[in-house]
Parts: C-alpha cells; structure tokens; sequence
C-alpha cells in the first residue's frame, strides 16, 4: 500500500470516527397541553399539514395556537418574520432543538487539533519531498481537521427532539 492511499484512509478514517453518533430519533407522541414545558423558550423547527416549515423561537403554547418568534419559513403561504400564531390545527411535527453546554465543542476542536497535527506531519513527510509542497499540506489538513472537530463537537452538544402532536 502507497503512503498516499495510507494518507487518505487515515484521514478518511479520522473524519468518519468524529462525524459518528447524528442518529435521528424517534418522534415523542404528545398532546397538545403537554408542549408548553418542553417547546417554549427553545429554538424549534415546525412541519405545517401542506408541508410548510416554520424556524424561529416558541415563546408560549396556548389552547388554540403557539406563538412565535419567526426566524424564517417555507412553503406557499410563508410567515413574515418575527411574532406568529400558529394555529394548533396546521402544525404536525415539531422539531426541538436544545444545547447541552460545550463540552463537545470543546473537545472536538482539541481531539481535531491533535490529531490534524498528527496526520498532518506524517502526510506532509511521507508525500512531500520539499518544504515549499509540505508546510500548505500540513496546515490544510491540521486546519481541515480542526474545524472538522469542531462541527462533530457542536453536533454531540446539540440535542434535537421529535415531537408528533396526538389528538
């Protein structure tokens, strides 16, 4: 095996391990009453019955709509940015999106660091014969695996809940 094609499995390997763990869950099966605790004051994604999408912040559940604060929306009959009523009847799944901390950001951009350091030094010395074509090497995949350590951190930190609304 080349030193080249051992390169790209290591940092195939690397970006494979760090991206690991975005299972989608299950959607919970709530009615309507019960939301208020778990939806307001969180960023949440709303699928309406013709498909629309709704993004913004839910600010209070009440007995025949939820309020909003709208960050933006798709679908044929958009809604404007900022404060919404949703009426109860349209909205059929709701996606919460919470943050736990940063502990995996953190994390993920030190394990990133390190290990773009690591494979980076060895692919610069075993598949470069000069300075001049090693150092952008090195920096590219040290920088690339950084950031990529980042983004897995950030998505370990993040918890996104499936709410269907039962009758």
């Amino acid at each position: 095996m080349t030193s080249k094609l051992q390169a790209a499995i290591l940092i195939a390997l690397l970006l494979a391990v760090q991206s690991s763990g975005f299972a989608e869950t299950k959607a919970l099966e709530l009615k309507w009453n019960e939301l208020a605790p778990l939806v307001v004051g969180h960023r949440v994604e709303l699928t309406l019955t013709g498909g629309a999408k709704v993004k913004g912040e839910a600010v209070v559940v009440r007995e025949d709509n939820l309020m909003m604060d709208v960050a933006g929306s798709s679908g044929a009959k958009p809604y404007p940015k900022g404060s919404a009523a949703i009426p109860r009847d349209q909205v059929s799944l709701i996606k919460v999106e919470r943050t736990r901390g940063s502990w995996g950001r953190s994390m993920g951009t030190v394990i990133g660091v390190l290990s773009g350091i690591v494979v980076g030094t060895y692919v610069a010395v075993v598949s470069t014969d000069s300075a001049g074509a090693a150092i952008p090497l090195f920096l590219g995949i040290a920088s690339g695996a950084a950031v990529g350590g980042y983004f897995a951190g950030r998505g370990i930190d993040r918890k996104v809940t499936l709410i269907r609304i039962v009758p």
